[in-house]
C-alpha cells in the first residue's frame, strides 16, 4: 500500500527533525563531551564558556547536553573540566569556600558532571553457538495434538506456511513444550496496542512478514544516523529474525509472531561503535510510545569479561523505568547469555544483573537446559530457543525470506518479550515492576528433581539454571487480567562493612554478616523484598578463582559469582554490584551473609576489603514513597576507616588438595590496595604506613611462603611467614606449652597437699566472666559504636570474629559448590536451608 503525498510529506519531516536531533558525530576531527546541567544553567552559554558547539540533549534525559570541540583545544577544555570537577568535590568536601571566581568560572558553576565521549564496539549479538543449531532427526507428531494445532489455525485464520514448524508456539511432537499461547490468541488477546522496540543491529521493515506491524515513529538508526533502521551489512541479519519471533504478522509468509497483532520498532546500535551518549538514547528513543525494549545483546560471553554500562546508560534506564510510559515504566528484556560453556555468568554483565531488567535464560525444544545458556541468581525465568533437536523458526531479511536456525538466548528473550507484549494488551497499565511480578508468578518450573531448586519464602521455587521456571503465556496474560498494581518501590541501603581479611583457597570461605532489624525495614518503608543487591571491593590476582555466596536470614542461598576457568585479569571486583531474585518475597529481618571463596589452591591470593547490602522491595506506604535518586558517580564514595566493621568468621577445614589451612590473621592492609607479600616481622605489619585510596589493581602481586621457607618438615605450618618469623612463633609456642605444664603441675602438687591436709578441701577452680565480656553478650557493651554510611545509622557496633553458625549444627561450613547443593537437596525432603 503507498503513502499518500501528505503522509509523504509529514514523514519526510519527521525524519529530517529527527536527523537534526541526532546528527553524525566526527570524531576524526573533533573530541565529544557530555555534561549535566543545573536547571540553571543554559547549554548555550555554558558551550560559549566553553568554546565548544552545542550537540544537543542526550536522548530523554533532561539536563544532560552532548558538546564538541576540535581536537586541536581538547588540552585546554580537558583542564577547565578538571577545574570544575575538583572544585565542585572541595565544595563538597567543605573546602574552598575561599576561592574567587572570575566571571567564566561563576558561569560553569552550573555544570554538575561531565564525561568525555568515544566510540567503542564492545556490544555483542547473543546469536547460539553454531554447534547447538543443527537439526536433529524429528520424531513423529502427536497426532491428536496435530489435529489440534490445524483446528487452531484454522479458527484464528492463520495460513503462514511455516507455521507448523513454529513449535515454540504450540509443540506436536513434545506436547507441552512451547508458550502455551494459542488460547490466548482464541480469547482475542493478540498484542494490539502494544509497541516493543527491537534494539538491535537493525530491522527489515520492507519485509512483507514485518511491514504490516512496523511502527518508524519509534525506530531509529543509531550507527548511521539514519531515521531508517534497515539491515545495511551482511549480517545484519539479528534484529530483523528476534522481531518476527514477537511481531510477524497473520499472513501468508513465514510464520507468525507471539504477539502478531502487536506493533514492532526498529533501534539499530549493534552495526558499529556507539558511545554512551547515543546508546543512552537508544534505550530511551521513543518511550513514551514505545512499551518494551527487547535487547539480545551484551558485553562478550567470553567467561573472562566482567563489563557494566557506564553511568550515562544506567540514568538512561532509571529514566526509562520512572519516565517512560507515562510513569508506568519501559519494560527492559535482556538475553541471560550464551556463554555457559565457558564458565560464564550474567552477574558478570551489568546489563542483565540489572533491578531494573528482566533477564531470561534458554529452554529447548526438548525441555533441556541448552549447553549456552548462562545460569545465574539475576535469571528471572527461561523461554524457548536452541538447542538438542531444533531451532525457532521465524522471519528474515528480504521480501518473503524466512529461516529456521535462529536461537541462543537472543532468541529466548524476544519470545519473553512478547508475551509481556500479550499482557499489556489485555493490560495497559502494568508498571515495569508488575511484569516482574507476573513473569515470576505465572512462570512453571521444569526438571524439578534436579537439585537446582530452592523453596523460597513465599513458596515459589528458584533455580540458578532455570530462574523460576519456563515462561507461560496463558497464566501470564490471565493473571494480569486481574492483577492488583504493586506499590511503589522502597529500599535500603545498609553502610559499607568493613572487611578487610585475607581469603583462604580452597573449600574455605571467608563470611560476613550484617544484620537488618524490623525497625531498619520500617524506617525505609519496605514491606518485603523483591531485588537484593550486593555491591562489594575483592582485590586478588586471578579474579577467575574467587566466588561468592549470598546467605538470606531465611536460609535461601544466592551464587553471586561462580569461579571462570578463562578470567584471568589480576584484579577482582572493583565496586561491583551483583544482583539475585532468589529473595523475593522474604521480610528482609535478620542477618544476611556474604561468603567469599578463593576457589583455587594456588600462588594467587585475594583479599576480601569490603561490602555494601542493599535490599529493593514493596513499599509499605505507596502514597510516601519518592522515587529512588538518579545514579551518581558518587554512589559507592566511601573511606574503609569510616566503615562499620562487619561481623567475620572463617572455618578452617581441608582444602581441595589438603594443603596445609591459611592463617586467619589479619594484616592491616589499606583499603583496595592488592595483598602483598606478608612482613618478615610483626613489627613490620604493626608499623608500615601505606596509602589508603588505592582501588583494587593499583599494586603489586602478592606471594606466598613455599615449602623452601621453612625450616621444619612440611607437615608443620609456616603461616606464610620467613623463617625467622617461624623460629619466633614456634619459640613462643614452646614457652607457653611449659609453662602451661609447671603451671598445672604446680596445681596438681598444691591440690595433693591441702587434700593430704584436709581431704574435705576438694575444690576446683570458678572461672570468673569478664564485666566488660558479659556486658559485649547481653548487648551493653561499652564499645563505642560507628557511624556509618550516608542513609542509615549502624545497627550493629565493632564486633569480634564468631563463629557463623551455632555449635548444633549437623556440620561446619565448608565449601558448598553449586553442585554439592543440588546433590543435598536431591538427598533432602523440605528442608531447604544451611
Amino acid at each position: 500500500m503507498r503513502l499518500s503525498e501528505s503522509a509523504t510529506i509529514a514523514f519526510g519531516l519527521l525524519c529530517a527533525a529527527t536527523a537534526s536531533v541526532h546528527p553524525r558525530r566526527h570524531y576524526e576531527t573533533r573530541n565529544y563531551f557530555v555534561v549535566q546541567l543545573d536547571e540553571s544553567a543554559s547549554p548555550d552559554e555554558i558551550a560559549q564558556h566553553l568554546g565548544a558547539s552545542h550537540e544537543g540533549q542526550v536522548g530523554e534525559l533532561t539536563q544532560h547536553h552532548t558538546f564538541s570541540i576540535p581536537k586541536e583545544n581538547s588540552a585546554d577544555l580537558n583542564t577547565l573540566l578538571e577545574h570544575v570537577r575538583v572544585r565542585r568535590t572541595s565544595r563538597r568536601a567543605g573546602e574552598g569556600h575561599d576561592i574567587t571566581l572570575d566571571k567564566r568560572d561563576r558561569s560553569l558553576e552550573g555544570i554538575l558532571w561531565s564525561q568525555m565521549l568515544a566510540p567503542k564496539k564492545r556490544l555483542v549479538k547473543r546469536a547460539p553457538p553454531t554447534n547447538v543449531v543443527a537439526r536433529a532427526p524429528m520424531k513423529e507428531e502427536d497426532p491428536v495434538a496435530a489435529q489440534t494445532q490445524k483446528r487452531i489455525a484454522t479458527s484464528l485464520g492463520i495460513t503462514d506456511p511455516i507455521f507448523g514448524g513454529q513449535w515454540h508456539l504450540y509443540n506436536t511432537v513434545q506436547v507441552g513444550h512451547d508458550l502455551n499461547v494459542s488460547g490466548v490468541w482464541l480469547e482475542g488477546v493478540t498484542g494490539k496496542g502494544v509497541i516493543t522496540a527491537i534494539v538491535d543491529d537493525g530491522l527489515d521493515m520492507y519485509s512483507n512478514d514485518l511491514k504490516p506491524n512496523y511502527f518508524a515513529e519509534g525506530s531509529y538508526d543509531f550507527n548511521d544516523k539514519n531515521p531508517e533502521p534497515k539491515p545495511r551489512l551482511g549480517d545484519d541479519r539479528h534484529g530483523t529474525r528476534c522481531a518476527g519471533e514477537i511481531g510477524a504478522a497473520r499472513n501468508d509468509v513465514c510464520g507468525v509472531g507471539v504477539a502478531y497483532d502487536s506493533q514492532i520498532a526498529g533501534i539499530r546500535i549493534l552495526s558499529a561503535p556507539i558511545d554512551d551518549a547515543d546508546e543512552a538514547a537508544a534505550i530511551n528513543y521513543g518511550f513514551q510510545r514505545n512499551d518494551i525494549y527487547s535487547c539480545s545483546w551484551g558485553p562478550p560471553d567470553d567467561g573472562a569479561t566482567m563489563e557494566a554500562p557506564g553511568i550515562l546508560i544506567k540514568r538512561a534506564m532509571v529514566n526509562g523505568i520512572q519516565n517512560g510510559r507515562g510513569g508506568k515504566g519501559s519494560i527492559f528484556v535482556f538475553a541471560a547469555g550464551n556463554g555457559a560453556g565457558y564458565d560464564d555468568n550474567c552477574n558478570f554483565d551489568g546489563y542483565t544483573n540489572s533491578i531494573y531488567s528482566i533477564t531470561v535464560g534458554a529452554i529447548d525444544r526438548e525441555g533441556k537446559h541448552p549447553s549456552y545458556s548462562e545460569s545465574c541468581s539475576a535469571q528471572l525465568v527461561v523461554a524457548y530457543s536452541s538447542g538438542s533437536s531444533d531451532a525457532i523458526h521465524t522471519t528474515d531479511v528480504g521480501t518473503d525470506k524466512c529461516y529456521s536456525l535462529h536461537g541462543g538466548t537472543s532468541a529466548a528473550g524476544p519470545l519473553a518479550a512478547g508475551t509481556i507484549a500479550l499482557a499489556l494488551s489485555a493490560r495497559p497499565e502494568l508498571t515495569w515492576r508488575d511484569a516482574q511480578y507476573l513473569m515470576i508468578e505465572t512462570a512453571v518450573p521444569v526438571h524439578e528433581d534436579d537439585g537446582s531448586w530452592q523453596v523460597t519464602k513465599m513458596g515459589k521455587k528458584f533455580s540458578h539454571d532455570w530462574g523460576y521456571g519456563k515462561v507461560d503465556a496463558y497464566s501470564l496474560v490471565q493473571l494480569a487480567k486481574t492483577w492488583e498494581l504493586v506499590k511503589p518501590q522502597a529500599w535500603l541501603h545498609s553502610p559499607w562493612l568493613r572487611v578487610k581479611h585475607e581469603i583462604p583457597q580452597g573449600n574455605q570461605g571467608l563470611a560476613s554478616s550484617y544484620e537488618v532489624t524490623g525497625d531498619m525495614l520500617r524506617q525505609a518503608n519496605m514491606e518485603k523484598l523483591e531485588h537484593v543487591t550486593v555491591t562489594m571491593n575483592v582485590n586478588h590476582t586471578r579474579r577467575g578463582d574467587i566466588s561468592v555466596e549470598l546467605r538470606s536470614p531465611d536460609g535461601i542461598v544466592s551464587h553471586l559469582s561462580t569461579a571462570r576457568r578463562s578470567d584471568n585479569e589480576k584484579a577482582g571486583y572493583d565496586d561491583w554490584t551483583f544482583m539475585t531474585v532468589a529473595h523475593w518475597g522474604e521480610s528482609g529481618v535478620g542477618k544476611w551473609t556474604v561468603i567469599v571463596k578463593d576457589t583455587k589452591v594456588n600462588d594467587h591470593a585475594g583479599e576480601f576489603i569490603d561490602w555494601r547490602l542493599n535490599l529493593w522491595g514493596l513499599s509499605i506506604d505507596g502514597s510516601s514513597q519518592p522515587l529512588h535518586p538518579m545514579p551518581d558517580q558518587h554512589d559507592d564514595d566511601h573511606s574503609i576507616e569510616d566503615a562499620i566493621v562487619a561481623t567475620t568468621s572463617i572455618h578452617l577445614g581441608p582444602t581441595k588438595t589438603e594443603a596445609p589451612p591459611i592463617p586467619t590473621d589479619v594484616i592491616d592492609r589499606p583499603v583496595n590496595a592488592k595483598p602483598t607479600a606478608q612482613p618478615t616481622s610483626s613489627s613490620e605489619a604493626e608499623t608500615s604506613d601505606l596509602p589508603t585510596s588505592t582501588k583494587p589493581g593499583a599494586t603489586e602481586s602478592p606471594s606466598t611462603t613455599s615449602s623452601s621457607d621453612s625450616f621444619l618438615p612440611s607437615f608443620f605450618p609456616t603461616f606464610g611467614a620467613s623463617k625467622r618469623t617461624q623460629a619466633w612463633i614456634y619459640a613462643a609456642i614452646s614457652s607457653i606449652i611449659v609453662f602451661c605444664i609447671g603451671l598445672g603441675v604446680y596445681f596438681h602438687v598444691q591440690r595433693r597437699r591441702r587434700l593430704r591436709n584436709d581431704p574435705r578441701d576438694d575444690y576446683d577452680f570458678e572461672m570468673i566472666e569478664d564485666e566488660d565480656e558479659t556486658q559485649a553478650m547481653n548487648g551493653r557493651s561499652g564499645r563505642k559504636r560507628r557511624r556509618g554510611g550516608e542513609l542509615y545509622n549502624a545497627f550493629a557496633g565493632e564486633s569480634d570474629e564468631e563463629p557463623l553458625f551455632s555449635d548444633e549444627e549437623d556440620e561446619p561450613y565448608r565449601d558448598h559448590t553449586l553442585s554439592e547443593d543440588r546433590e543435598r537437596q536431591k538427598n533432602t525432603s523440605g528442608d531447604h536451608s544451611h
